[in-house]
């Protein structure tokens, strides 16, 4: 608030008007007393032949006479009786629905519908704000019925006066004795020691009791106030109202005080009784509450011995009001009518405060109409000095734009602005064309970059397949010329497959769960170490009918392992006759398994088969029990079934037979396509060799024929023929 903003504190009581003008000097941080005035009525207002209205109006009328308000804010009083006091312990509650539980409970509290009453309420000391909730919170709640605040407003708006404030006597009251008597100033928290004290300020009819500690209020009415006092005198002695008043105010100067205070004597215990009262039940809803003081205020508390009789009776030090001891001001607090009167500008001061937006109490019975209309009021020549800115800022705007828009007219400029867009338009054309060809370059870059994808690893296929091929075993030498198919080194690749994996190792730990008698065949460091990562898993199914009797290494099983399995477990082969090894381990291929299924049996001719109707001294080439080496018809496996009239293995026609096994196995190993550039130069590993294989010299992986190996000879008497050989070395077809 500005430093030369002033306040007015308006309290019209029953006996007279009490008004003071205070203004707080920011710098210095005091409130300094301007002016103040006291206009009593010429009746007391609950007189039965008084006339409120005309005696307040009266009043204001001289207050008005006397003071300049303009320009002022004014605060005014309602009595505490007329209003509704409540005090409300909240249960936690979320910050931000303290306004919906407030609601709630004030229609509880409160006896009337609330579209007819103005209330608010005010969060006081005590709570805590902890994790977005209040806790141990207690408002309390303060509400007038309309038609009561109107008419309090009444006489204040008869007289133009524009009130900011409207304030119950009780809270007004609370303000004093918080900014006077406890020193606490805004924003400043005062510690909940347990320390209360106690206001009374007895009016013309009734003494409002109010008891704080400045953080916590309670206010209850007593309905005994000055008038009662005058009635006893009235009732014992005999005398009018007018004199029984002048006798109260002057009773130690009357002729017989004695006389007096004896008339006033039962007053005075019903007042105790009823302090008393108040007091007892405070305590025993507050236990913890110490009662230091208790304060006199208004009028009423300079009755003669009233100070000493209430602490006599009640234990506590009483003490009145006799100055205002945060307020400076000589020209106010020294004037002798203010100084006769200062107990009846307890409530005027705290409503000053509280404009001043000194306390901490801030709500106000103020119809919210009114307090619209006046800041609409108040704001309208700020909104008509901006409105009236911007209609001359747009006319200024205006003018100037016109001005600029002839010098660019189109009479001025129409050919070039039409060259413009012109040039735009082509501009536009230009650029679709060019995105239409960017658009055809990157398409065709995309089918260009498709067709070139493979290339960096086509040649690694090729490499592969050849090491396969490499792998198989095969005749060398002499070994060319037998003809019996179970003693050449041979097997028959049926297919090659090849499927991508994502993760070869779930491959690895599959086989090695539910296939142990085939992860057995892998090599010891390839069972520990599982491949990882996109592989691919290569499937080779294939047959052989290598079958020595001499040498157990050339048989069933045995056979593929030792001369087809232990090749692809090498870093490199070399087969005889080749001038370099080729890669297999060294390609990335690992940990290769097989898998070999029982022998089947069937008939087979080594000098062939006669064609039906042939003449009986001319024979077929030799094969598997039909012309042409194909297998008989009983099928794959079938067993042999003796021809009649055959001894020793000759057929009656004199055919040569004999039952050999076929020999069918699975292998299966992974690859993991490496380059060039990230093949190892040495094995890693320590080489392997095969159980009982017998290279025949270091670099060569071949096998050579066993001795003694009965080679094949024609049969005598038969025409010489050329043996057709077993279907060998089968290119590879690529896998999917």
């Amino acid at each position: 608030m500005a430093e030369n903003q002033s306040v007015w504190g308006i309290d019209i009581g029953q006996a007279g008007l009490k008004a003071i003008r205070l203004r707080y000097a920011e710098a210095a941080g005091q409130v300094i007393a301007v002016a103040f005035d006291y206009i009593p009525h010429a009746k007391i207002l609950s007189q039965p032949d008084a006339v409120p209205d005309e005696l307040i109006q009266t009043a204001l009328s001289t207050f008005l006479s006397r003071n300049e308000t303009k320009g002022d804010l004014i605060a005014i009083s309602v009595p505490g009786q007329s209003a509704l006091t409540r005090f409300i312990q909240l249960p936690p509650v979320e910050a931000s629905r303290v306004d919906e539980i407030v609601r709630y409970e004030a229609k509880q509290q409160i006896p009337f519908a609330l579209e007819d009453v103005i209330w608010d309420y005010q969060t006081l000391g005590g709570g805590m704000v902890e994790s977005g909730f209040m806790l141990g919170a207690e408002v309390g709640l303060f509400a007038m019925k309309k038609e009561g605040i109107y008419s309090a407003i009444k006489p204040y708006v008869a007289n133009k006066m524009e009130i900011e404030l409207v304030q119950i006597a009780p809270l007004a009251m609370h303000n004093f004795l918080c900014f006077d008597q406890f020193g606490l100033r805004p924003g400043q928290e005062l510690s909940d020691d347990g320390e209360y004290k106690i206001v009374l300020d007895m009016g013309t009819d009734n003494t409002t009791l109010l008891v704080t500690n400045g953080n916590k209020i309670w206010i209850r009415n007593v309905p005994i106030g000055g008038n009662h006092f005058t009635r006893a005198l009235t009732k014992e002695m005999k005398l009018t109202f007018a004199k029984a008043e002048h006798l109260k105010c002057n009773a130690t100067k009357a002729p017989d005080p004695r006389a007096v205070f004896q008339a006033l004597r039962p007053v005075f215990n019903d007042y105790v009784s009823e302090i008393q009262r108040s007091i007892g039940y405070f305590s025993s809803v507050n236990r913890e509450a110490k009662i230091t003081k208790i304060v006199g205020a208004g009028n009423g508390f300079k009755l003669a011995g009233l100070q000493k009789f209430l602490q006599q009776n009640l234990q506590y030090e009483v003490e009145r009001v006799d100055n205002f001891q945060a307020l400076v001001g000589d020209s106010v607090l020294n004037a002798p009518l203010f100084q006769e009167n200062v107990l009846s500008f307890v409530v005027p001061y705290g409503l000053a405060l509280q404009a001043l937006k000194l306390t901490r109490i801030h709500t106000t019975l103020l119809p919210a109409e009114i307090a619209t209309a006046r800041k609409i009021r108040r704001k309208k020549p700020w909104a008509v000095a901006t409105a009236a800115s911007l209609l001359f800022g747009l006319a200024m705007s205006t003018a100037g734009y016109s001005n600029v828009a002839s010098s660019v007219s189109s009479t001025k400029f129409g050919d070039v602005e039409s060259k413009v867009e012109a040039l735009k338009k082509k501009k536009t054309d230009y650029e679709g064309k060019f995105s239409a060809a960017e658009g055809e370059f990157k398409k065709a870059q995309e089918n260009g970059q498709k067709l070139v994808t493979a290339i960096d690893t086509r040649e690694m296929w090729l490499e592969v397949y050849r090491a396969i091929n490499e792998c198989l075993p095969r005749d060398t030498g002499n070994e060319q010329d037998i003809d019996d198919v179970t003693l050449k080194n041979r097997v028959n690749i049926k297919s090659v497959i090849a499927k991508k994996h994502a993760d070869v190792s779930k491959w690895h730990s599959e086989l090695k769960d539910k296939s142990p008698n085939i992860f057995i065949s892998m090599l010891e460091k390839d069972k520990e170490t599982a491949p990882s990562g996109p592989g691919y898993v290569f499937t080779l199914t294939g047959e052989h009918y290598r079958h020595d009797p001499n040498d157990d290494t050339k048989q069933l099983q045995n056979f593929v392992k030792h001369y087809v399995l232990s090749n692809f477990q090498k870093f490199e082969v070399q087969q005889p006759g080749t001038t370099q090894p080729i890669p297999v381990r060294k390609l990335g291929i690992t940990h290769a398994v097989f898998k070999s299924e029982s022998p089947k049996q069937f008939n087979y001719f080594p000098k062939g088969k006669k064609s039906k109707g042939a003449a009986s001294t001319k024979s077929a080439t030799g094969g598997f029990g039909q012309i042409g080496g194909a297998r008989p018809n009983t099928g794959i496996g079938a067993t042999p079934t003796a021809t009649s009239g055959t001894v020793d293995g000759q057929s009656k026609d004199g055919e040569e037979r004999k039952v050999i096994n076929r020999n069918e196995f699975t292998i299966q190993f992974v690859w993991k396509p490496t380059s060039a550039i990230e093949r190892p130069a040495v094995d890693p590993l320590k080489p392997v060799a095969a159980e009982g294989a017998v290279p025949a010299n270091a670099s060569n992986n071949s096998l050579a024929p066993t001795q003694g190996t009965p080679t094949a000879s024609p049969n005598p008497g038969a025409a010489p023929v050329t043996a057709t050989p077993v279907p060998g070395n089968v290119p590879p077809v690529p896998g999917k």
